[in-house]
């Protein structure tokens, strides 16, 4: 007999990448950074955290309005994503008690997808430290058609994993991101890392992952 105090499982966890699983963003600022120092401009804090969680192209396209730099948005998000990626295959920078909430959501078989707006080989770089299976589904920024906050990186996951929105849970850390996942229909933990998150109807936000377990997941939403 089934105990009903036992909180359910979900569906399945829908997880964002940069920010929330690991904390790469001070490593795409400081790349930011140098390529824009080397056409001989200034860059800033407060420009990086503009673009944190858009589409690479649409960051790309933010920069080069905003600095001297003179690649194609195409060779700018390539000339990130080598310096972002050498830096993760040194070290994988884990986000606060995300690597043991995916292993316990692992041992209580709920699957898990990635759904990153950066690129495949920068979510190879990260999926190849994990034991295999950790994510059943990888949707990344260069396999969709519309980026974040649209819906359709996390209504993707959804549709290769066939479960439905509405029993899954995301876990974002930026706005454009809970915006994507409650767009697409699924209740969305927002932990904030470097940028803030506002009030989104849909999101509960918490100020870690540290300690959750696969089943403190859904009673945090009616």
């Amino acid at each position: 007999m089934t105990d009903r105090s036992t909180p359910p499982l979900p569906a399945a966890v829908l997880w964002d990448m940069d920010g929330t699983l690991v904390d790469t963003e001070p490593y795409w600022i400081a790349a930011e950074y140098a390529i824009v120092a080397e056409y001989g401009g200034q860059w800033s804090d407060e420009l990086a955290h503009q673009i944190v969680g858009n589409p690479l192209l649409v960051s790309a396209e933010f920069i080069l309005a905003n600095s001297p730099v003179s690649m194609s948005p195409d060779e700018l998000v390539e000339a990130l994503l080598e310096r972002v990626v050498a830096r993760v295959t040194e070290c994988v920078p884990w986000r606060p008690g995300a690597r043991e909430l995916l292993d316990d959501l692992r041992a209580h078989g709920v699957p898990c997808a990635l759904v990153t707006m950066s690129w495949a080989s920068l979510a190879r770089a990260v999926t190849d430290s994990l034991p295999e299976g950790s994510f059943a589904v990888v949707v990344t920024g260069d396999r969709v058609t519309h980026g974040k906050p649209h819906p359709e990186p996390y209504l993707a996951a959804t549709a290769a994993l066939d479960v439905p929105p509405e029993r899954c849970v995301a876990i974002e850390d930026s706005a454009t991101g809970v915006r994507s996942a409650v767009a697409a229909g699924v209740p969305t933990i927002a932990v904030p890392n470097v940028v803030k998150v506002p009030n989104i109807p849909g999101a509960v936000r918490l100020p870690s992952l540290a300690g959750l377990g696969a089943r403190d997941l859904t009673p945090l939403f009616p």
